[in-house]
């Protein structure tokens, strides 16, 4: 029988991670009472690990903005209320005027999430208004290089050539600062989604209209301008798309399911879509060994559009992704754990190690959380490992992922060199006062 050697470090194991994206144009919309089937939540198992959710056209009035510049916009704070009881915590969002990225993740895959960079950019007026344009996030999942587009391209049927101009361009803007931040071409994965504005070209409204009433969409997709442009353009052919087995998401008169009955008229179009593109293996020849390459593969499981929702003019997209790696990253930098007892009314010793090396790990902090991972407990350097007291649990955030229970409590070490949560604590109690007595040797012991 042979013997497993505990020092010896084991292969990370395969995993797979499901993660759901969601592009709609809102048209300036408040959130409905209800978005249980966008989100997957009507779903008996939905199985998701990951949201990433991209708005186009949010109310972006000086009266809104100046509001969602002191508190959160009404959308953000919608899907934080529905996300957060479900162990989802918001990872990192950006916002550009009407557009908005959210990237939700579960709890536990936290550690192996590393930000890298949150950034807009404006095509409008010459690249200096930003009601035209990106938002994006660069990030690290489990030591892999992930980017995240929402966009938002130039309108109406003529001006298919600039919204290819705004592509390429907002794929050149995608410069990251660091020098360890490799070309977005060079990402393992890019997810770029939004409402992208390409029309159907050629067919007059009632042929197209027929089409969709009839469910014949072949006849449409030949003349869908994004398709025609995969089919000639070399980089954009290497983005990948679901079949377009929905109808046309634009444009709906509002609060119906009925297109355009204004005087304009508009053709039905597939205006709102979700693309990816992963990375490129190197070219060798015959002479060359073909180095081995980490497991990294993405699969389409849905791509849907949801006719349910009708306040907008536009109908949301989801698609939901199975995403196949072999972690390079498969252990936290840091584990941590309460020490003793914990109570609310005593300062809590909270025991911590180094798990891994990093250059990047002086400059931490200690974080006992809900889901905003405000400061609540001392600042310590990080070391190999030690033990550092909270002095007071003031403010100390109960963690709603375990709803049957009300004294589950997390506690999260935050990184401020990495922007990211690089450990998490197991679940654990803290007792009330009330609850304790000191026994005669003045240790302090549960009351029973």
């Amino acid at each position: 029988m042979e013997t497993v050697n505990p020092l010896k470090p084991t292969e990370p194991r395969d995993r797979k991670l499901s993660i759901h994206v969601v592009t709609w144009n809102v048209a300036s919309a408040a959130p409905p009472l209800d978005l249980d089937n966008l989100l997957q939540l009507d779903n008996q198992d939905p199985n998701l690990d990951m949201y990433v959710i991209g708005l186009q056209e949010m109310n972006c009035g000086i009266m809104s903005l100046l509001s969602d510049t002191a508190f959160e916009d009404p959308w953000s704070s919608f899907f934080m209320d529905v996300l957060s009881p479900l162990s989802f915590v918001k990872v990192s969002s950006v916002r550009m005027q009407g557009l908005l990225l959210l990237v939700f993740a579960k709890c536990q895959h936290l550690p192996f999430i590393q930000i890298l960079c949150a950034k807009s950019t404006p095509t409008g007026l010459f690249g200096y208004w930003g009601n035209k344009g990106a938002v994006s996030i660069c990030l690290k999942l489990h030591g892999y290089y992930v980017s995240i587009i929402n966009c938002h391209l130039p309108p109406h049927l003529a001006n298919n050539d600039q919204r290819l101009e705004h592509f390429d361009w907002i794929l050149e803007m995608q410069n990251f600062e660091g020098p360890d931040i490799p070309n977005i071409l060079d990402h393992d994965l890019i997810v770029w989604f939004g409402d992208m504005n390409f029309r159907i070209e050629d067919f007059g409204l009632h042929f197209v209209r027929e089409a969709v009433k009839s469910q014949c969409y072949s006849d449409l997709w030949e003349k869908d301008q994004l398709s025609i442009a995969k089919r000639c353009d070399t980089l954009l052919r290497e983005f990948q798309e679901g079949p377009l087995l929905f109808p046309p998401t634009y444009k709906f008169d509002k609060n119906s399911n009925n297109y355009d009955t204004s005087e304009k008229k508009r053709k039905p179009a597939w205006t709102d879509r979700i693309l990816w593109r992963l990375k490129r293996q190197p070219h060798t020849d015959s002479c060359t060994p073909r180095l081995p390459t980490p497991h990294f593969s993405l699969s389409l499981r849905s791509y849907i559009s949801h006719m349910m929702y009708t306040i907008s003019d536009h109908k949301p997209v989801t698609g939901t992704f199975d995403l196949e790696l072999k972690p390079l990253v498969s252990v936290p930098l840091i584990t941590l754990m309460p020490e003793g007892l914990w109570t609310m009314e005593n300062a809590m010793l909270i025991n911590y190690s180094l798990t891994q090396t990093s250059p990047a790990a002086p400059g931490t902090g200690l974080d006992c959380t809900r889901w905003a991972f405000a400061t609540l407990m001392t600042t310590c350097p990080m070391s190999g490992s030690g033990t550092t007291r909270s002095p007071s649990t003031t403010g100390l955030y109960q963690h709603q992922r375990y709803p049957e229970t009300e004294d589950q409590f997390l506690l999260c070490y935050y990184s401020n060199s990495l922007r990211s949560v690089v450990g998490i604590s197991n679940p654990f109690k803290i007792q009330p006062q009330a609850f304790l007595e000191e026994d005669p040797l003045g240790e302090v012991q549960p009351r029973i």
